[in-house]
Parts: C-alpha cells; structure tokens; sequence
C-alpha cells in the first residue's frame, strides 16, 4: 500500500474505535494488503492515538497459543500496542458497553527492568531483562464486523487489543516453572476452562523472545518498565455486563475482572 493509504486505514480503525462502529475487514476491501502493510497501519495507529494523547505502557503478544490459532484459523503470534487508557483496575467494573463485541482472555505478563531490542535476542536476555511475572486478563475487541478477521486484519487492528487488567501478585522469574503453571478460570462463581503455561508456545519467555525480536524489524524497543502480555493460555470468551470473571495461576496469584455499568 501506498504510505497514505496505510495512514487512512489507520485513521479508520482509530474512528471505528472511538465510534463503536466496525468497519469492514480489510482482507475484502484490500485484498492484496501484507502482513508489513498491517504493521505498518498498526504502527500509524498507535501514533494518531500518541497524537491524541494516549501514552504506550507496553505491548501484547497474541496468537501464542494452539486454541487462540486454532479460533482465528492462524498459524503465527501477532503482536499489538498497550496505551495507559487500555489499563483497567481490578477494584472497578469496565462498562462493556464502551466496546464493539469484547471478549475476555487470561495470560501470564511481565514487567521488564531493562531494555530489550531485537534482532539476536535470546531467551537468556529475556530472563535477565524481566523485572516480576503477574497474572493478567486481556480485553480483545474487533473493530472489524462481526470478528471476520484474516491475519492482517488483526494485526492492522493492533492485535485486536482493548483492554488490560493486571492481578495484586508479583513473582521472581526463579520463583516459578513458568511451562507447569496451572491456570483455572471461573466465570460467574462455575468453572469455566484450564490450562498451563505451556500452552504458550511451550514456556511464555518464548513469546517474549520472539516479540523483541519481532519488533526489531521496524527498529522498535521494547523499554525498561513496559509490561508484556504473553499471550492466551486458553480460547477467549465473550462477555457482557453482568459477567465477572477469576483466573487462578498455580504459585502466582489471581486476576479478577468484572463487567457492569
């Protein structure tokens, strides 16, 4: 795509969301776009969202996990941008309204205490670069019609992202076995779904790995303070007002999230 073109999907991605209005998917109205066009429009994204005030707290990794892949029918993580108004608190309910059609997913984050720039990353550097682990609920929301995303539409979408929540618990990277870390989540008070940390392209570092490596393609930093999300260890779920949710993390807490007016 031409570099205007790609500034005004982005713009339209930006008014879709502010809006609650979905727009088409743009693997129909744009057939022949890349996955570097999508970067691209992602990245123009985040900038008309800087340009109107909102400040980067870090990125989240998607698509890690078999049963994410397997739900959107894609084979490779993406990656999106965390701004400091997707950042919910667990003490407050989060209007579901305020999305498109939200739905609610349960991964394990870091917190970096030193930078990281790819390429040559290692897992190694990624051990070293990681501050504490948290539990953490994603938001995703499409701002493409009725979820119909191909691979590009939720990368331009900045990796579907929404919205955040980090659990109270922080960890030592040596205080867990981050692969054996068992996660069960609760919805409405009923067992709702399990799964370990492995699910997470076998250890979730991994996914931290590839990220930094990833974004080192367009010379992006990944910085000392930013928090990673790893990615999905099960299928996202919708939601609506009046559902609350709880993801327990064997060793690692718990992350709480209700949805309400």
């Amino acid at each position: 795509m031409m570099a205007e073109k790609l500034t005004s999907v982005a713009r339209d991605i930006f008014e879709a969301e502010r809006k609650r209005e979905p727009i088409d998917p743009l693997t129909d109205t744009d057939p022949a776009i890349s996955v570097e066009d999508a970067y691209h429009i992602q990245l123009n994204y985040v900038e008309e969202r800087r340009r109107n005030g909102a400040v980067i707290k870090g990125k989240k990794i998607g698509l890690t996990s078999k049963a994410m892949q397997q739900m959107l029918g894609v084979d490779r993580p993406d990656y999106g941008h965390i701004l400091d108004d997707m950042v919910f608190s667990e003490d407050t309910p989060i209007d579901a309204d305020r999305f498109i059609a939200p739905k609610i997913e349960f991964e394990i984050a870091f917190v970096l205490k030193d930078s990281l720039k790819g390429p040559g990353v290692t897992l190694d550097d990624v051990e070293q670069a990681i501050d504490y682990v948290v539990p953490a609920a994603e938001i995703i929301d499409s701002r493409i019609k009725d979820w119909k995303i191909k691979f590009e539409d939720t990368v331009a979408d900045n990796g579907s992202s929404a919205g955040v929540v980090f659990g109270k618990g922080k960890k030592r990277l040596e205080e867990l076995d981050l692969p054996n870390v068992e996660m069960n989540v609760y919805q409405n008070g009923s067992f709702l779904d399990n799964a370990k940390g492995s699910a997470v392209l076998g250890n979730p570092l991994e996914a931290v790995v590839w990220l930094a490596n990833a974004l080192g393609e367009y010379d992006i930093t990944l910085h000392a303070g930013e928090c990673i999300l790893a990615g999905a260890l099960a299928k996202a779920v919708p939601v609506q007002n009046g559902d609350a949710f709880q993801a327990e993390f064997e060793g690692l807490g718990t992350v709480a999230i209700e949805f309400g007016k």
